[in-house]
C-alpha cells in the first residue's frame, strides 16, 4: 500500500515566478500553494492549481504571442483538474505517480521523475513513473502535444510532492519526539538534529490521512535545488537499449494474434468486393479474414502469415478521397487559394514563394494497437497522444457505454505528432468486435508511407519592403493543405467541433496565430493563414506551421542581409526584439565560429525560432560541392551534406539538460531531412514512398560530423517549450546555408524532391513481400 495525498495551488496560492533573474539565474520568491493530503491507507497527495502565470507582454505593440499562445491556452485548461494527479508513497519505500501525458522518446517521465524526486527528498531511482489510463475526468489534462507537458505538470507534481514531504516530516516527528522544524528529509530519509532518523518505508502508512485534508506548502528555492537542472540520463535507457521496455507490440495479452489490413491502391479507398476471401482464410496460419471500414483484415497466427495473406487478396477496390491528385494539381489548388499580398510596395523589395512537399511523420515505431472487445466491454492498448477521446470514439464506435471500455495507454517508439491520432486503436477495435476475438493490430511500413498521416503541402508567399537599412514590412500569406485537428483537445467536444465545416477552420487559424511570431523589429507586419483540400490524412509534425512558416521568413531575412549589405547575423542580431533571443544567436554564432573561411561550395547558414516562452538559434556549415553531392549512395539520393550544427537553447529552466540536448539533436535531424531529403511523392491519388529505403529521412551519410547543443542558463524561474523548438530553426539554416553556398535561394523543399531516387513498389498488393535478400547488403 502507498501513502497518496493530492495538492492543488489556488488562487489565493499562485505559481512560483522568478524575482529579477537574469541570464545567470537569480533567486525565486518563496510562494505559498495549497494542496490535498486525500483518504487513502497510505499517504497521496496532489495540487491544486488556480490562475496560470500571467505572461510577460514585450516592447511596443507585442505579439499575440507575447500575451497569450497555444501553451498558455493548454496550461490553463489543465489547471482545474490538477488535483485529481497524485503522488503515491509506498511501505518499500518508493513512490508512484502516473504521468496523464504519453511517453513516446521525448523523455518525458525521467523528467517527472526528477520533479517528485526533488521536492520530495528522494533517490531519483526510487521513482516509478508510469502512463496513466484514459481518464475522462482529467479533461483537458491528459493531451500530450505543443510542448506542453512540462509547462503544465510543473508546478501541480511539484505541489503534489512537497505536501507529500510536508506530511512524511510530521508524521516523523511524532515517530523521533522532534518538532517538524527541526526535521529535514533527504535521500528517502527523515533526520533530526539530535540524530534519529526513520525511513519513509516505515511512515507511508502513519502519514496517510481518514480524511481529505486542504494543505498549504512552499516549494524549493531554486537555489536549493540538488536533482531539477541537473543532467541527469534517462530513467528507462538501460530497458531500452536491452531490449526489455514494453511497448505495445511486446504485451502479452491473452488470445491476441497478429492483424494486418489490406488497404486500397489510393488515399482511403474503400472495398468494393473480394474475389477470394474463402481461399485466404483457408492459408495456413490465417485465423480469420473480413471486410472492415478501411479495408480487408487478416488475423494469423505470426505477422508474416498477415502479409503473406494481404498480399494474396484480390480486392476490387472504389475510389478514395484523393483519386487522380498529384503534387502538381494540389500545388495548383494551393496557389488558387492563396491570400493576396496587396499592392506593391513604393519602395524597394523581395518577394518569393515557397513550396513545401507532403512529408511522413515516420515515427520508428508502425501504428499498432491490441484491441480486446467483448459483448459487454472492451479493453484497448495502444500509444495515445490523446487517450480519452480515443476512449470516447472507441465507445461510441462499439456502441458502448464510455465507462465500458478501458484505454491503457503504453509507451511509444517515436511520434512526431503522429499519435495525437488513435487510427489503429479504433480500427482494431472494429477488427476484434467483428472477429470476437482479440487481435494485435500492426500497420505495415508500406500502410504509414501510403495511407497514414502526413504533414500538408504548402506554400509560403513572402513580401518584405525596405528603404536604406530599415524593414519597412513584412508580409507573409501561408497556404496549405487543410491540417487536421480531429484530436481536438483532447476530448470529445473539442474533438467533433474541430470537424466540423467551420470548426477545423477555427482550429487551423486558432493554431497558426497562437503558434506563429515576428521576432524581428520589421515595422508593420502580418501573417495570414489559407486552408485548402481536405482529402488528405494529414496532422500536426513536430511544430505543426512552424518548420514551413520560419524556414520560409529566414531565408528572408537572409535576402535582406544581403540587400542592405549587412551580414547575415549581423543583421538578425540587431533586428531581433527580445534580449533572450539575442543571446541565444550570439552564442549560437560564437560557438559555430561564425564568419570562418569555407571552401567554395561550402557556407554557413544562421537562423532564429522562438516558441512557448523559449528560444532557439541554429548554425549550420553545408557542403555542396560536387564531390559531396554526387557521391555515391546506395538506394538514396546523396545531395548536399551538413557537416556541422551548433544549437543554443533557452527554455527559461531546463528540468533536465540532458535531456533537452537530446531533444535539441532530434531537433535537428528534422531539420536537415525537412530542408534536403525528406518528402512524400503523390502520384495519381497515392503516394510513391513504402518504406524507410524510400523515404529519405536524415540518414548516417548526412548527419552532421559535428553537432553540439548548448544550453543557456536558466533565465526564467520555469520551464518553457522544448520538444518541438529546434525543428523550425535547424531547417531554416540548413535552407539559408544552402543558398548561401550555391549562389541561389532555394524555394523548394526539400530540395531533392524532385530527384526520384528510388523504384516505386506496387500498390497491388499493397504490401511488399518481405525481404530475404538481407545477407547481399551486409559489408
Amino acid at each position: 500500500m502507498g501513502l497518496r495525498r493530492k495538492a492543488t495551488a489556488g488562487d489565493g496560492a499562485g505559481v512560483e515566478r522568478p524575482e529579477a533573474a537574469g541570464p545567470g539565474g537569480g533567486g525565486v520568491g518563496r510562494r505559498r500553494f495549497l494542496g490535498f493530503v486525500l483518504a487513502a491507507p497510505t499517504l497521496v497527495t496532489a495540487a491544486e492549481l488556480g490562475t496560470a502565470p500571467a505572461a510577460e507582454a514585450g516592447t511596443a505593440l507585442p505579439e499575440i504571442t507575447d500575451l497569450v499562445d497555444l501553451n498558455d491556452v493548454m496550461t490553463t485548461a489543465a489547471l482545474p483538474t490538477s488535483h485529481l494527479v497524485t503522488v503515491e508513497v509506498h511501505e518499500d519505500g518508493t513512490v508512484s505517480f502516473a504521468l496523464p501525458r504519453a511517453e513516446v522518446g521525448q523523455g518525458i517521465t525521467t523528467s517527472t521523475a526528477m520533479l517528485i524526486a526533488e521536492e520530495l527528498g528522494v533517490p531519483l531511482e526510487r521513482v516509478r513513473v508510469t502512463l496513466a489510463d484514459a481518464r475522462p475526468e482529467l479533461v483537458f489534462n491528459q493531451l500530450t502535444g505543443a510542448s506542453n507537458t512540462t509547462i503544465s505538470t510543473y508546478a501541480p507534481i511539484r505541489v503534489a510532492a512537497a505536501v507529500a514531504r510536508e506530511r512524511l516530516l510530521r508524521a516523523a516527528a511524532d515517530v523521533l519526539g522532534s518538532p517538524a522544524g527541526g526535521l529535514s528529509l533527504e535521500a528517502g530519509v527523515v533526520r533530526s538534529r539530535a540524530g534519529g532518523s526513520v525511513g519513509i518505508r516505515e511512515l507511508a502508512r502513519k502519514a496517510a490521512s481518514v480524511t481529505v485534508r486542504r494543505v498549504a506548502v512552499e516549494l524549493k528555492e531554486r537555489g536549493r535545488f540538488t536533482v531539477i537542472g541537473r543532467p541527469h540520463n534517462r530513467i528507462d535507457a538501460l530497458a531500452a537499449v536491452t531490449g526489455r521496455k514494453k511497448f505495445a507490440m511486446d504485451l502479452d495479452v491473452p488470445g491476441a494474434l497478429p492483424t494486418m489490413v489490406c488497404r486500397a491502391p489510393t488515399l482511403n479507398g474503400r472495398v468494393g468486393s473480394v474475389a477470394n476471401l474463402e481461399e485466404v482464410r483457408a492459408m495456413a496460419g490465417v485465423t480469420d479474414a473480413g471486410v472492415v471500414s478501411t479495408g480487408v483484415a487478416v488475423r494469423a497466427r505470426t505477422f508474416g502469415q498477415c502479409i503473406e495473406a494481404v498480399r494474396a487478396l484480390r480486392v476490387a477496390w472504389r475510389p478514395g478521397t484523393a483519386e487522380g491528385s498529384s503534387d502538381e494539381s494540389v500545388l495548383e489548388e494551393l496557389r488558387e487559394a492563396e491570400l493576396p499580398l496587396g499592392l506593391p510596395p513604393l519602395t524597394k523589395s523581395v518577394e518569393a514563394r515557397f513550396t513545401f512537399h507532403f512529408r511522413g511523420n515516420s515515427a520508428l515505431e508502425p501504428n499498432c494497437a491490441i484491441a480486446d472487445v467483448r459483448p459487454d466491454g472492451a479493453e484497448i492498448w495502444s500509444a495515445l497522444k490523446a487517450p480519452i477521446v480515443a476512449k470516447q470514439a472507441i465507445a461510441a464506435r462499439l456502441g458502448l457505454p464510455p465507462g465500458a471500455v478501458r484505454v491503457h495507454v503504453t509507451e511509444g517508439g517515436g511520434s512526431f505528432g503522429r499519435k495525437l491520432f488513435f487510427d489503429a486503436a479504433l480500427e482494431a477495435a472494429e477488427i476484434s468486435r467483428k472477429f470476437g476475438k482479440p487481435v494485435k493490430l500492426m500497420w505495415h511500413r508500406a500502410d504509414d508511407a501510403r495511407q497514414g498521416r502526413a504533414h500538408p503541402m504548402a506554400t509560403s508567399r513572402v513580401r518584405a519592403a525596405y528603404a536604406g537599412d530599415t524593414v519597412l514590412s513584412f508580409k507573409q500569406r501561408h497556404t496549405s493543405v487543410a491540417t487536421d485537428f480531429g484530436h481536438g483537445l483532447g476530448e470529445v467536444f473539442t474533438a467533433l467541433a474541430a470537424k466540423l465545416p467551420v470548426g477545423d477552420a477555427a482550429f487551423s487559424q486558432t493554431f497558426f496565430h497562437l503558434t506563429q511570431s515576428m521576432p524581428y523589429a520589421f515595422g508593420v507586419h502580418s501573417r495570414l493563414l489559407s486552408e485548402t483540400g481536405k482529402g488528405f490524412n494529414t496532422g500536426s509534425m513536430r511544430g505543426v506551421y512552424s518548420p514551413d512558416v520560419v524556414c520560409a521568413r529566414e531565408l528572408i531575412v537572409d535576402q535582406l542581409a544581403a540587400k542592405t549589405g549587412r551580414d547575415p547575423f549581423g543583421f538578425r542580431r540587431e533586428a531581433l526584439r527580445d534580449a533572450r533571443a539575442r543571446a541565444v544567436l550570439e552564442k549560437a554564432a560564437e560557438a559555430g565560429d561564425w564568419g570562418r573561411r569555407l571552401p567554395e561550395g561550402m557556407a554557413q547558414g544562421i537562423a532564429f525560432h522562438g516558441e512557448y516562452r523559449a528560444a532557439s538559434a541554429v548554425l549550420v556549415e553545408i557542403d555542396c560541392r560536387r564531390q559531396t553531392v554526387e557521391r555515391p549512395v546506395r538506394d538514396g539520393v546523396s545531395g548536399p551534406r551538413v557537416t556541422k550544427a551548433v544549437v543554443a537553447v533557452d527554455v527559461g529552466l531546463a528540468v533536465n539538460p540532458r535531456g533537452l540536448e537530446a531533444q535539441m539533436m532530434g531537433g535537428v535531424m528534422d531539420g536537415i531531412a525537412q530542408a534536403l531529403t525528406s518528402s512524400l511523392h503523390l502520384r495519381e491519388g497515392h503516394f510513391l514512398e513504402a518504406s524507410w529505403d524510400n523515404y529519405f529521412y536524415t540518414r548516417q551519410w548526412n548527419t552532421p560530423l559535428e553537432l553540439k547543443v548548448v544550453v543557456m542558463p536558466p533565465t526564467t524561474g520555469e520551464p518553457g517549450g522544448a520538444g518541438e523548438l529546434a525543428v523550425a530553426a535547424s531547417m531554416a539554416a540548413v535552407a539559408c546555408a544552402y543558398g548561401r553556398a550555391t549562389g541561389s535561394m532555394p524555394t523548394r523543399f526539400p530540395v531533392n524532391h524532385g530527384t526520384l531516387s528510388f523504384v516505386p513498389k506496387p500498390t497491388v498488393p499493397p504490401v511488399p513481400a518481405s525481404p530475404t535478400d538481407g545477407l547481399d547488403h551486409v559489408r
